[in-house]
């Protein structure tokens, strides 16, 4: 018996193939420019859950304001705890780092470095310290602002929101604070973040690599040159392999 014959694999045309890469460059960019944001930890301040040189995918979808073209998204509250990204009150265009601390309506202090939230000391294990005292940070907002970080703004403002000892979060803002208690420069020295300057919340560390403190202040060409040949030179060394693929808690 003859055996049918074995159909010809149509062949891809030039005009098909450009076609297919433009739908996925299309979706790329959308995903990227709408849903993620690539994201590098410049300083110390969220040690150990985030190192400086982790980079980060950013979700700015499901934290961000709510939208009307695109209903379906799953939109996500700002809880308590919550790593987002937002941007500074303090530094006008900074993208910063930090742990959702309070929400609008709580109440805040801090006891010998020890955070309470509506009377309630928090479990807080993902939390280091150094092991340093300064009254006004360890004790806040108890002690007179006497420190020189804080921004002129807050230094006016802050009294505005002390009730009985504690600061109160107005609404449609939130206090936040980094990990790495002791070192972190967040809304004991600048005030509350406006609920719209929140970006998204980090995913995962896609790529880490060992980078110095203060990198992210080099910006003339000769240091970005300088850094991007220590890339390419110790890519294998230097990157933290361990941390690949690590979900943001």
């Amino acid at each position: 018996m003859e055996e049918p014959p074995v159909e010809e694999k149509k062949k891809e045309t030039t005009a098909e193939f450009i076609q297919s890469m433009s739908l996925v460059l299309a979706v790329g960019l959308f995903i990227i420019t709408f849903c993620l944001q690539a994201f590098e930890i410049p300083s110390s301040s969220m040690e150990n859950t985030l190192l400086i040189g982790d980079h980060v995918f950013v979700d700015r979808d499901t934290m961000g304001p709510k939208t009307r073209w695109m209903p379906l998204i799953p939109y996500h509250q700002v809880r308590d705890q919550d790593i987002v990204v937002f941007l500074s009150p303090a530094e006008p265009g900074l993208y910063v780092v930090k742990r959702i601390i309070g929400q609008p309506g709580d109440r805040i202090h801090l006891k010998d470095g020890e955070v309470y939230r509506n009377g309630k000391k928090l479990d807080e294990p993902y939390v280091i310290h150094n092991n340093t005292y300064n009254p006004y940070r360890d004790n806040f907002p108890a002690i007179p602002a006497g420190d020189m970080n804080i921004t002129p703004e807050w230094h006016l403002l802050m009294n505005n929101y002390i009730d009985k000892g504690e600061l109160v979060v107005p609404p449609d803002s939130y206090f936040a604070m980094g990990d790495n208690r002791d070192v972190s420069y967040d809304s004991r020295y600048w005030g509350f973040i406006p609920r719209e300057n929140i970006i998204g919340r980090p995913m995962f560390i896609y790529w880490s690599f060992e980078t110095p403190p203060g990198q992210y202040l080099k910006t003339s060409i000769a240091d970005r040159l300088a850094f991007m040949f220590k890339v390419i030179i110790h890519f294998f060394t230097e990157t933290r392999w361990s941390r690949m693929l690590h979900l943001v808690r």
